[in-house]
């Protein structure tokens, strides 16, 4: 039975650029010759903050220990149902029954508990990224107005409209180098390669031409 409750994708939410989604567009109107346009890998970008590495850090510590607890429970209940399946001949009908029950209901109060476990971790993750995600996006329309940008695309998103882009229009690192200079979040120190946390690509493979970010620095 697997019990994988914190290595889940569920790093990687969503976050479109609603601004100008919800915007409507001018009919018939063209680019103006100055319009500058950008793509970033949004998602990827928070993951890969040192805020964002902290909080993942801070829920593998706390998490982490609960699992291993879980599965050594696991293996304490495997263990009883295999000394039963071997000793079954031997006890009475009663012993059986009784030992039987047991099993059965430790084993669903683990399923209980390592749902629990599962939705918290969820959730807490899911609290945390979407925490730095907002002020990542406030620090990156700055970031925009700043350089003159005057569109965003989202390549993050598995359904991006982006096709092609070319190599200096991405601007996650910059997007990331900025945050971290502005929150002033030391990099943490690094994670074992098992711990690292895995966010969605930040492209799809058949995009050649938009370099996707790397993910979080694994050793």
């Amino acid at each position: 039975m697997k019990r994988s409750l914190i290595v889940v994708a569920v790093f990687a939410f969503g976050f479109a650029l609603k601004a100008a989604a919800q915007s409507p567009a001018a009919p018939d109107t063209a680019l103006p010759a100055s319009a500058k346009i950008a793509v970033v890998a949004f998602n990827d970008a928070v993951a890969r903050t040192n805020e964002g590495k902290r909080a993942w850090a801070d829920l593998q510590k706390k998490y982490i220990p609960k699992e291993a607890a879980l599965k050594s429970r696991s293996e304490e209940i495997d263990s009883l149902a295999k000394q039963l399946q071997e000793q079954g001949a031997s006890l009475s009908e009663v012993e059986r029954n009784t030992r039987a029950k047991t099993i059965d209901d430790k084993r669903k109060q683990l399923d209980r508990e390592t749902e629990d476990l599962r939705n918290n971790g969820q959730q807490e993750m899911q609290d945390s990224f979407n925490a730095v995600a907002a002020k990542v996006y406030d620090l990156m329309q700055s970031y925009a107005e700043q350089q003159g940008i005057t569109l965003i695309l989202d390549i993050s998103q598995q359904q991006s409209p982006v096709l092609y882009a070319a190599e200096g229009t991405n601007i996650t690192n910059q997007v990331i180098d900025a945050y971290n200079l502005k929150s002033g979040v030391p990099a943490p120190p690094a994670q074992p390669a098992a711990e690292a946390p895995k966010p969605k690509p930040a492209a799809p493979a058949a995009r050649p031409a938009t370099p996707a970010a790397k993910p979080p620095t694994q050793h």
